[in-house]
């Protein structure tokens, strides 16, 4: 028993094997198939637990100087870029890499990028009163406010909660409101409840 405590305890689920990173980021890349900025792609791919942080940076120092990424300055930042090399990579290699940690990143960084997507789209602002909280939520478009809705909330905790949950599918939650608005009906008069 003490055995399995002591492997469970060592066991992490942070890739840490340079070959496999090397092809993941490659897949990664080849996947989202577009350049993305260094900094959303360390989020994507150490803050969200997947891969160890020295382990990230070696394999990103092998892809750069072996050709199979290309960095890019854009201003202050760098952006990553997969070459053909890089692609055959991704394509020839990805099984050598477990299913489970390709669809994790894929996965957190499809997450990353429709949350970057819902920040532009919808804005939460907490607004503070005598007794309580609004949250404001604000659907935006380029010209208009799509929608701009003040929910009450009886401390900032629970606040945060409602917009935290609000920005978990904002697409969803204004669907939603509209199509109430949009069915809601006045309910008819029936004598008999009197």
């Amino acid at each position: 028993m003490n055995n399995y405590k002591t492997m469970s305890e060592r066991a992490s689920t942070e890739l840490d094997d340079a070959q496999t990173i090397r092809i993941l980021i490659c897949y990664l890349l080849y996947r989202i198939s577009k350049p993305i900025d260094a900094e959303v792609l360390f989020d994507i791919a150490v803050s969200k637990e997947i891969i160890i942080y020295f382990a990230y940076q070696d394999s990103f120092d092998y892809l750069i100087s072996n050709g199979s990424v290309n960095a890019t300055k854009n201003g202050s930042s760098v952006i990553y870029s997969l070459t053909q090399k890089g692609t055959e990579c991704a394509k020839t290699l990805r099984s050598y890499t477990p299913k489970s940690y390709r669809d994790k990143i894929v996965s957190a960084a499809l997450k990353y990028f429709a949350q970057q997507k819902y920040q532009n789209e919808v804005q939460i602002d907490y607004i503070k009163l005598e007794k309580g909280y609004y949250v404001q939520c604000r659907c935006l478009d380029i010209n208009n406010d799509l929608m701009d809705l003040k929910l009450y909330a009886p401390d900032l905790g629970q606040a945060e909660l409602l917009g935290k949950n609000i920005m978990k599918n904002p697409t969803g939650f204004y669907g939603k409101i509209l199509s109430i608005a949009l069915n809601n009906q006045e309910e008819e008069f029936n004598p008999e409840d009197l």
